[in-house]
């Protein structure tokens, strides 16, 4: 099957009315992914080299995202809406480049497994002219029935047309198919508009190839696999599975998570072997742990590098270009963007770090921030290997502070500091004996004077 070249026909111009969003359907996410992305990505595993499409609703937004997720993807129109086989013909121009196998699937069925694509593309090679993917779901009411004879797949039946033996079948029609290239567009020629709504269904073509003597036969997808997307409802419960599915992978893979249910990968969430998370973490998009790191409690992760070893948390905050190297340690509530900090450097607590380098062993103590923002642009600042931010401390971009350099507790620092150099940025303390009591009277005074008055009015 590798020498076979497979075309994927998705489906993507449903308005999603129950979605009640002007977002289309198909771009509402699932692990920070458009799900029809993840239907392109399904395709692609199961070796569809080529992609196509069909869209309407939102097209210039489809367009958009398209671009980013499938970028070598053929968009085409479906102008009109009259049924699924009218939906698939718009890709004519794709199908028509001969390619062996074409897939037809739906952007709305997020969670459908290469495998079970994979499946149906190996009996178009043994010879079937097409391939429906079926599944059996808890209770068939309201789906179409797959009627098979002697192996073959003799029609799919809507339930409303059924007899009361075939409303007993469990197999039920998933949706997608799989159609030899050769026959696919003159078996969708085929299908007419013959029926109470006007319409030209996919589904005809079941019929139709067995008319013509070509074999039909039908393959089997889990229930989840299958699963369509209509509703916010349905949304969330493919997101739980998704994830359910994912963690399951982690732990699998030698990576520990205390409490699963709790962790929150994105699509793209790389995390090594004997990495340890703990309970309420959420990963977001462009995520790479190395192994051996500890993730603690409450962290939220996003566009983060996170070398072996590292200590996370808890409650810490890595926002896009975080690149904590080797043994570095952030620690709770703190937030570090577009920062690198290297090997063994320590950000412990309380404390900002934003476009920023923190040297290998520097020590950045509590409630220290970088400012790296004047309102208008951003400014870097450099931290040395070795160096020691005391405590409560403001760095002031554009600043450099040099390789063994020793900040003194509550600095504000304007100015580069050298290598090996002790730099103090605060005002120098003064102390007048006895002015706190007297300080204190004159509050309390002052208090009193004011409840007075507030009562004096009613």
């Amino acid at each position: 099957m590798n020498q076979r070249t497979c075309l994927s026909v998705i489906l993507a111009a449903g308005e999603g009315t129950r979605m009640k969003s002007a977002l289309p359907k198909v771009l509402h996410q699932i692990a920070g992914l458009p799900m029809v992305a993840h239907v392109v990505k399904a395709a692609e595993a199961a070796g569809a080299s080529g992609v196509a499409l069909v869209i309407g609703h939102g097209a210039d937004e489809m367009r958009k995202a398209a671009a980013k997720f499938a970028p070598e993807a053929e968009t085409f129109v479906q102008e009109k809406r009259l049924g699924t086989a009218h939906a698939v013909i718009a890709a004519r121009a794709a199908i028509s480049k001969g390619y062996d196998d074409v897939l037809v699937m739906f952007g709305d069925t997020p969670l459908i497994d290469a495998d079970a694509l994979t499946v149906a593309r190996l009996r178009l090679a043994e010879g079937a002219a097409v391939v429906v993917i079926g599944f059996r779901p808890p209770n068939p009411t309201g789906y179409g029935r797959l009627i098979e004879k002697g192996g073959k797949l003799i029609a799919i039946r809507e339930e409303k047309d059924c007899s009361e033996e075939e409303r007993k079948i469990g197999f039920c029609n998933a949706g997608m198919m799989a159609v030899a290239g050769a026959h696919a567009l003159k078996l969708l020629d085929a299908v007419d508009n013959k029926n109470a709504k006007g319409e030209y269904y996919l589904t005809d073509i079941v019929e139709i190839a067995g008319a013509q003597g070509l074999d039909v036969v039908a393959t089997e997808a889990s229930f989840e696999s299958a699963l369509g997307i209509n509703n916010r409802a349905e949304l969330a419960q493919a997101e739980a599975i998704w994830q359910q599915r994912r963690r399951h992978e982690a732990m699998l893979s030698g990576v520990t998570l205390i409490a699963p249910e709790t962790v929150y990968f994105s699509h793209d969430t790389e995390i090594g072997a004997d990495t340890i998370v703990e309970p309420n973490v959420w990963f977001g998009p462009g995520v790479m742990v190395a192994s051996g790191a500890k993730i603690h409690a409450f962290s939220h992760i996003e566009g983060a590098t996170i070398a072996s070893n590292c200590d996370v948390g808890p409650f810490a905050r890595l926002r896009p270009g975080a690149d904590l190297r080797n043994k570095a340690k952030v620690g709770n509530f703190c937030e570090v963007k577009q920062a690198v900090i290297e090997e063994g450097a320590k950000v412990n607590h309380l404390t900002y770090i934003g476009d920023a380098r923190v040297g290998a062993g520097a020590n950045i103590g509590a409630g220290t921030i970088t400012c790296n923002y004047d309102g208008y642009s951003k400014f870097f600042t450099d931290i040395g290997e070795g160096a020691f931010i005391g405590s409560n401390s403001s760095l002031v971009a554009p600043v450099t502070i040099g390789n063994g350099g020793y900040v003194a507790s509550g600095s504000v620092i304007t100015e580069s500091v050298p290598d090996d150099a002790l730099a103090f940025g605060r005002a120098r303390q003064k102390t007048i004996p006895g002015k706190g009591k007297e300080l204190r009277e004159r509050f309390a005074s002052a208090a009193a004077a004011k409840k007075k008055a507030a009562g004096a009015d009613h």
